[in-house]
């Protein structure tokens, strides 16, 4: 072949050449356009499915926005296992972690009283839903101190969740708040909800089957955590506790007195708190020391558990 014909030739092959080239960028165009929308959809899907951060200060709330928002929130509860809410002082970490949270459910817990203000201002942004909102709130009456029978008991009785029936409405807050922070997830969040009231109502029902037709409707506690319980029920809660504090000798005396005049052998505890106080009085009435825990993160089986303990004690 002569030169000019190899030259015609290859003229005639770079064309070709150069079309496969393109071909090959434009396909590698593509992949990479490909891959940057698989990618930034893979991100908005993540972003998307993200939970809420929410907060809450006792570990029974926790229970109820875990039962409402299901795989929906991500909860943090304040008060941690063993801690008493009357004195807790949130960490650092709980701090830190709170300018990252959306929402935070209060239920007047002591602690809130000198915290709220320095919580909100840790996250502006932060929706805080009080819980308490729309229900009916006990003072703590004599009643409650018939130790201390002189004295008039007005501090606010904040153990709302004690009674089934107003965790009801509670968690009707929460589905509210979750759906408003959340719209995509409002058929769960009522659906989620409508499950964990049927489950509320039966506990409601079995525990009220439990004191039907009881003579003796009194129990005697150190702290008094179970006023909105006993209330729901018919009972009467008897405090040794005065206001955070032991009684003195002569309310003492009166509440031995009376613990024997109506034959009350046990003596319920809350774990966040010494025994020592109530087995003085326990010692003095032949009594048994129980302990139990209103501030349990398994809320239908500590409630369920407390009520046939005081059954038991009942009899």
């Amino acid at each position: 072949m002569s030169k000019l014909s190899a030259g015609a030739a290859a003229a005639k092959r770079r064309p070709r050449a150069a079309g496969f080239a393109a071909v090959r960028l434009c396909c590698l165009g593509y992949c990479l356009l490909a891959l940057l929308f698989a990618t930034a959809t893979a991100t908005a899907t993540a972003t998307a499915a993200a939970p809420l951060r929410v907060f809450v200060s006792i570990l029974p709330v926790k229970t109820f926005v875990e039962r409402i928002g299901g795989d929906r929130v991500q909860v943090a509860a304040m008060v941690q296992p063993g801690s008493n809410p009357h004195t807790y002082e949130p960490t650092p970490r709980q701090v830190a972690a709170l300018s990252d949270t959306e929402l935070y459910f209060r239920i007047g817990v002591p602690f809130e009283q000198s915290w709220m203000d320095r919580i909100r201002s840790m996250n502006p942004e932060m929706k805080v839903i009080d819980l308490r909102a729309g229900l009916a709130q006990r003072n703590m009456r004599n009643h409650d101190h018939p130790a201390d029978a002189n004295h008039a008991h007005a501090s606010q009785d904040f153990h709302i969740w004690t009674n089934p029936r107003l965790v009801i409405s509670m968690a009707a807050h929460i589905r509210d708040a979750l759906t408003r922070a959340d719209p995509a997830g409002a058929a769960e969040y009522a659906a989620n909800y409508q499950a964990f009231a049927a489950d509320l109502r039966a506990l409601d029902g079995e525990i009220r089957s439990l004191f039907a037709g009881l003579d003796n409707r009194r129990f005697l506690v150190f702290h008094p955590a179970w006023g909105y319980f006993a209330d729901a029920y018919g009972l009467e809660q008897i405090a040794i506790e005065v206001e955070g504090k032991p009684p003195g000798a002569a309310s003492l005396a009166r509440l031995i007195e009376r613990a024997k005049r109506e034959d009350i052998h046990t003596i319920f505890v809350q774990r966040q708190f010494s025994a020592a106080p109530a087995l003085a009085v326990a010692r003095a009435i032949d009594a048994r020391v129980v302990r139990v825990d209103p501030l349990a993160e398994n809320y239908t089986a500590s409630l369920r558990q407390f009520a046939r303990s005081l059954r038991e004690a009942m009899r």
